[in-house]
């Protein structure tokens, strides 16, 4: 009988033992990267990469993760394909999914996401949505255990826009166990239904609007840029966040060893200063590569093939 499905839409679609079983085999894959050996367990396999947003990183690390993996790559734009041509949503799933192995979209609602993984016969992987970036925290997470060891029982502080990289980050906080502090400007604060589960979930959340109280004594401190695509109002939104600016003098309140995190791209001089992202507590290069092997890995467990 075949087995159940995997997507990966969520963080929390996945559970704290699989996240780390992820995590085991995402470091075994990079080290067979690292030393050029190959490892191909997803061979003949073709993933279909659905971009209603841009982008670079995500494109990138998916049309390669997949080809180092032994696999294929077809790329779809929304304005090339019948989707942005008004083709339902259910149709377009039922058809790619008979004709690919794994689909990956990246688009603006989470309901489109949504939708497509309740009609497609294969797995589907979330590359971004307003709500939720969960490919982007399984790097996070992946990164910061290279550099400082479990992240269970260590302080991560957010400073910025409550977007949807802290949805996920406050869902892998509540998996792993660490404590997050949060400062948003109260125009830009968490939705109700987002505090209402930080109440209900017992993760250790704090969310605040002072960006030194919340990065005071932090092990891993993280931002985002103040304007996303699909954002209006710049203007208003900058002169809201400018106090969130991650600099120097807002470093130097976490603790001495702690890392800086921002998922890229940055628009330096706005949420950081460059003398932060260039400096020796910044890891958002490896952040950004680990994006790439992190993957490899979620292809993988989709695939059921994480074993191999």
């Amino acid at each position: 009988m075949k087995s159940k499905v995997r997507h990966f839409l969520r963080f929390d679609d996945l559970s704290r033992e699989e996240h780390e079983h992820l995590f085991a085999r995402t470091r075994w894959i990079k080290a067979k990267f690292k030393s050029y050996e190959r490892y191909w367990p997803l061979e003949d396999r073709t993933l279909a990469m659905i971009f209603e947003k841009q982008s670079t990183r995500t494109r990138l690390s998916f049309e390669a993760g997949i080809h180092q993996l032994g696999g294929a790559a077809i790329f779809l734009a929304t304005r090339d394909s019948q989707l942005g041509r008004g083709e339902p949503v259910e149709d377009v799933a039922q058809v790619v999914s008979r004709m690919c192995d794994i689909v990956m979209v990246r688009t603006f609602e989470q309901a489109i996401v949504e939708r497509f993984a309740a009609h497609s016969r294969v797995p589907v992987i979330n590359g971004l949505t307003n709500e939720h970036h969960p490919c982007q925290i399984l790097g996070d997470l992946y990164t910061f255990a290279e550099h400082r060891g479990s992240i269970r029982g260590k302080t991560v502080a957010w400073t910025g826009d409550a977007n949807n990289v802290l949805t996920s980050l406050m869902q892998a906080a509540e998996r792993f166990g660490f404590r997050l502090h949060v400062a948003t400007p109260p125009e830009l604060a968490p939705k109700k239904p987002l505090l209402e589960w930080i109440k209900s979930s017992g993760a250790e959340i704090r969310v605040g609007t002072d960006p030194e109280e919340a990065v005071k004594g932090a092990d891993c401190v993280v931002t985002d840029t103040w304007v996303s695509m699909g954002d209006r109002n710049g203007a208003r939104r900058h002169n809201l966040l400018k106090r969130y600016q991650v600099n120097a003098r807002l470093m130097a309140r976490a603790k001495p060893d702690a890392i800086f995190m921002h998922c890229l791209p940055a628009h330096r001089g706005e949420e950081v200063t460059d003398e932060v992202i260039d400096g020796p507590q910044s890891v958002v290069f490896d952040e950004a590569e680990n994006r790439l092997h992190a993957q490899k890995g979620i292809l993988a467990w989709c695939l059921e093939a994480d074993g191999r």
